[in-house]
């Protein structure tokens, strides 16, 4: 799970810009080996369904999440999204669980695994997409520290999961999630030159973040989300910044399935 900044969804909006606060998910799931990527440091992404299902407990105090393709930024207001990244298996599961609370999130996929062991198939990205859930790029082979690539590596990335993305289904790709929650203004370019018109970048609570937060300290910020135009600069709205729902996640005991079998962790 990351958040944008620790949230109140109860609270006013205190900005003449729109205030966001985003939950990112990994897999969900009560055996860590059938979805996703297998390296060590990925196993701390991965959450079990009871405690997943207490997270939407908390999320939801305020009404259900926002998907980004209705957050008008040049509207004050505040807004939650719940957003899920990598397109492992669980993701259908995942889907379930927030469509049974009447809820859409966001999946951003990386396209290269499509139909590999422990990520969706062709047919299960259909079915997120039916659904209502916003689709979107996780990049196509998930490089490595993103923002370091060169610049026509990132474009590649981000074009070539869009194109498969499109044929899959019928419509553009417009929203996508930087992998490891690399941003940079070379980053911000790229998507912008490529046709994404919403980028988010990821980054997991920090142990130091998890400590505060639980001590009643605002932790963050973590992650955002830039709305991007060739040629111009992103729009991005403010992160919130009170203390109600990551607290409530962070003291979870049963929050996170700690098991692998050694390597790099993705986000």
């Amino acid at each position: 799970m990351t958040s944008s900044r620790v949230f109140d969804p109860l609270a006013p909006a205190t900005s003449a810009r729109p205030e966001l606060a985003t939950f990112t998910y990994h897999d969900v799931t009560d055996d860590p080996s059938d979805s996703g990527f297998q390296r060590l440091a990925a196993m701390r992404y991965k959450l079990s369904r009871t405690a997943f299902a207490r997270h939407l407990d908390a999320i939801g105090i305020g009404g259900p999440p926002s998907r980004i393709v209705d957050v008008n930024l040049a509207i004050p207001g505040r807004h939650r999204l719940l957003t899920f990244d990598d397109g492992g298996q669980s993701a259908v599961a995942e889907a379930d669980e927030i469509a049974r609370r009447g809820w859409l999130g966001h999946f951003f996929v990386v396209t290269r695994l499509i139909g590999t062991r422990r990520f969706l198939t062709v047919s299960e990205v259909r079915y997120l997409r039916s659904c209502g859930h916003v689709i979107g790029s996780h990049s196509h082979t998930h490089p490595d520290i993103f923002r370091e690539q060169p610049r026509t590596r990132m474009d590649d990335e981000w074009r070539v999961s869009g194109d498969i993305l499109a044929q899959i289904l019928g419509e553009p790709c417009a929203a996508a999630s930087v992998p490891g929650g690399d941003i940079s203004p070379a980053v911000l370019d790229s998507a912008a030159d490529v046709g994404l018109r919403d980028l988010l970048d990821p980054r997991p609570l920090r142990p130091d973040d998890r400590d505060a937060a639980r001590a009643g300290r605002r932790a963050g910020p973590i992650s955002g989300l830039a709305r991007c135009a060739a040629g111009a600069a992103p729009q991005r709205p403010r992160a919130c910044e009170s203390a109600d729902v990551v607290p409530a996640l962070c003291a979870d005991p049963d929050a996170r399935v700690r098991r692998g079998d050694g390597g790099d962790g993705l986000t």
